[in-house]
């Protein structure tokens, strides 16, 4: 009896024992469970529908509205330099002096042999007059007439031969003054004082001078926007007539297009190698700080339209093309593909994929998944 006894008790606490480990194990179960995290918080709002402006951009180069190479028309030694390299300068300013000597001598003989070519006519008309009266009074032959005749018109076209003489010498000695043919920035010296000049009939180049106010801006159009372009012009004109179309340029370090210009030409056909038809835009430059050869970026401004707008940030793209996030009525984050347009102020055109009542993901994209459940809240106004 007494061995039967203490074996009971052993026998319950071991029961219990067992009791306990099933209950800690169970507990142990519950507390690893999987339990999924709440939905992700995202912000969302309507596309805006505003007054946009569709414009066309470009890239471009600039180019000086003038350029000019300032040659020696006249052969002779270099004796005179009136400029500083680089400078700026007026029209009519001297810039370059050739050897004037020679050209002022056949100046002053030219003008010695119209006077003589003159008095040579002087001459023949007198006696051409004297013949005439004495023929006239019958103390003289027809024959004297004759000669005073042929020697007054001989010497009359010997005078305009040495009028013409005159006028060559002088336009060669005004050639030995090289002026600027109009307002701009000069180059620097072809050549150094002392060296001889237009030897040969050659014209040498002494500089360049560039008129860079205004400047022009030279960029292509392709046909499908020149198209385009074409179509909105023509409802222009039937609704008004037409005005000068603004360009906006800006410079490689510049943020937008802060200058402003007038589109001002373009080419007589399109290019059909390249599909693009060349375009020029005029910019004023009072101060030269735009030069030649710079690259630009330029556009013009379309047509005004009303579009939706949707936050720059909210749009992404991938393979197949740009896409936002929408959430649906049952707060499931969708993909949705859109064909998007310019940029207008931190927000980007939407031209389709959306109507305007979707609700768009415009925060915490990053953290929606397409058809995984979001928790939307309304962005504030």
């Amino acid at each position: 009896m007494h061995a039967s006894a203490t074996r009971l008790p052993l026998r319950l606490t071991g029961l219990a024992a067992a009791l306990i480990l099933l209950a800690v194990l169970a507990a142990c179960d519950k507390r690893n469970a999987y339990v999924p995290p709440p939905p992700p918080k995202v912000t969302v709002a309507k596309p805006v529908r505003q007054s946009v402006v569709d414009y066309l951009e470009f890239t471009g180069n600039t180019q000086a509205v003038q350029t000019v190479n300032l040659n020696a028309r006249v052969e002779g030694f270099l004796q005179g330099i009136f400029y500083e390299d680089g400078a700026r300068v007026k029209q009519g300013q001297k810039l370059f002096l050739i050897e004037p000597a020679p050209y002022k001598a056949k100046v002053d003989r030219a003008k010695a042999d119209l006077d003589s070519q003159k008095a040579q006519l002087v001459q023949a008309e007198t006696e051409l007059t004297r013949s005439k009266k004495l023929f006239a009074e019958r103390a003289g032959p027809d024959t004297e007439v004759v000669r005073w005749q042929r020697e007054r018109d001989t010497a009359v076209a010997n005078v305009e031969a040495a009028k013409a003489n005159l006028q060559i010498a002088e336009i060669n000695l005004g050639y030995t003054s090289v002026t600027a043919p109009f307002d701009g920035r000069v180059s620097r010296r072809q050549v150094d004082l002392g060296n001889l000049v237009g030897s040969g009939g050659q014209a040498t180049q002494l500089a360049t001078i560039v008129k860079d106010d205004p400047i022009y801006a030279y960029f292509t159009l392709n046909e499908r926007d020149m198209l385009r372009v074409e179509r909105v012009n023509q409802a222009r004109q039937r609704q008004s007539a037409p005005k000068r179309v603004t360009v906006e340029m800006g410079l490689s370090d510049q943020s937008g297009y802060p200058l402003k210009g007038e589109f001002d030409y373009y080419d007589i056909g399109v290019d059909p190698q390249t599909g693009t038809i060349l375009l020029r835009g005029v910019f004023p430059n009072p101060k030269g700080d735009i030069v030649a050869g710079l690259f630009v970026r330029l556009r013009a401004a379309l047509e005004t339209r009303e579009a939706l707008t949707v936050p720059e940030a909210c749009v992404g793209v991938d393979q197949v093309g740009s896409y936002v996030l929408v959430v649906d009525d049952k707060n499931l984050a969708q993909q949705r593909p859109v064909t998007t347009g310019q940029a207008v102020n931190g927000l980007r055109v939407i031209d389709k994929g959306l109507d305007g009542t979707e609700r768009v993901i415009v925060n915490g994209m990053q953290r929606a998944r397409p058809g995984a459940p979001v928790a939307p809240e309304e962005a504030k106004q």
